[in-house]
């Protein structure tokens, strides 16, 4: 059997690409992904990261209009636009529940920007192992000659 000589170039490996993508990620997300050269996730990460600034300040407008409502009502006055509607406990029942809500918000940024450096730290080690076709598995049957029966394994190749 006859090896093959490779015609692939060898590409040098770099230990500090993984740490550099994630610092990247972490200074400005998605940079380290452009670094990587995943270019499609830029805008997955972008996208999640806005929508939690939308959820966070919808849900901000959202408790502070329940809670300017019921302070005005604590100071005295009858014209907050819950007037008639809604009773004190119910304005602080829906307090408590667009801050819970404005927390989750924050709370799921802050994850997606761990993603987002994960995610670019995991990407350049990928990046780095080697799938070329110097590695092969192949399924190996052949019959021993002196008995007849079959042998049936798995042989792992490897060409340098």
């Amino acid at each position: 059997m006859k090896l093959k000589k490779s015609t692939k170039s060898k590409v040098e490996y770099n230990a500090l690409a993984p740490a550099k993508a994630a610092f990247y990620s972490a200074v400005l997300p998605g940079l380290g992904q452009a670094y990587n050269k995943s270019y499609w996730k830029i805008p997955i990460v972008y996208a999640g990261l806005g929508a939690g600034i939308y959820f966070y300040s919808t849900n901000n407008r959202e408790y502070n209009r329940y809670r300017n409502a019921y302070k005005r009502r604590l100071a005295g006055y009858t014209d907050d636009e819950f007037q008639g509607v809604l009773t004190d406990k119910t304005l602080i029942d829906a307090q408590k529940q667009f801050r819970r809500q404005k927390e989750m918000s924050v709370l799921a940024m802050a994850a997606l920007y761990v993603l987002n450096i994960i995610d670019a730290n995991v990407d350049a080690h990928l990046r780095q192992f080697n799938v070329d076709e110097d590695l092969s598995l192949q399924p190996n049957f052949n019959v021993d000659e002196f008995t007849g029966r079959a042998n049936y394994g798995l042989s792992l190749n490897l060409k340098f």
